[in-house]
């Protein structure tokens, strides 16, 4: 079984999670309403991501045979400023995500919880790819505030979706 510290951590980091998924379907609704079918269509995407990730983490716990929590969320932020607003606020968040994870792993090798740091492994080459797709629709993002249609063909010709990762953990109910 995964150290007790490590099990406790990554049952809150399923909460941030689930709150980042969250949070991205009420930034994804945003980018629907104002008729910006491919940021929301990446948001959405980004939403299922940030659920998957949650529920690999309980299919961890569950086959390390240690208790995994199903958390309730905060509501997310659903009003924004402008288009640029919740593409900030998701870049901040996936630089928190980077910082917990880190800080999981770091826990798991204070207790030599070698599976654990393993698992998080996956997670740690996730956010480095987050946190560089966040960073550059940011920088797009801000440089065409006032032309939707630029940034909408970037995200078509820039952000599709990536084959399967199979060397990602196992998603619980998959």
């Amino acid at each position: 079984m995964p150290a007790m510290r490590f099990i406790e951590q990554l049952n809150v980091q399923i909460a941030q999670e689930f709150a980042a998924h969250q949070q991205y379907v009420a930034c994804a609704v945003f980018y629907d309403a104002l008729t910006m079918p491919q940021m929301a269509g990446f948001f959405y995407a980004q939403a299922l991501e940030e659920r998957d990730h949650a529920m690999m983490m309980i299919k961890y716990l569950v086959d390390q045979d240690a208790p995994a929590v199903v958390p309730g969320v905060s509501a997310p932020q659903v009003d924004f400023p402008d288009v640029v607003a919740p593409v900030e606020l998701a870049l901040e968040q996936e630089r928190r995500v980077t910082a917990q994870i880190n800080e999981l792993t770091k826990t798991a090798r204070e207790e030599n919880d070698f599976a654990s740091d393993q698992f998080m492994q996956w997670f740690i080459k996730e956010q480095v790819e987050e946190v560089a797709t966040m960073s550059d629709l940011v920088a797009v993002v801000r440089r065409s505030r006032d032309n939707i249609e630029a940034i909408e063909e970037y995200v078509q010709r820039e952000q599709r979706r990536e084959a399967t990762d199979l060397t990602a953990p196992a998603i619980a109910g998959g």
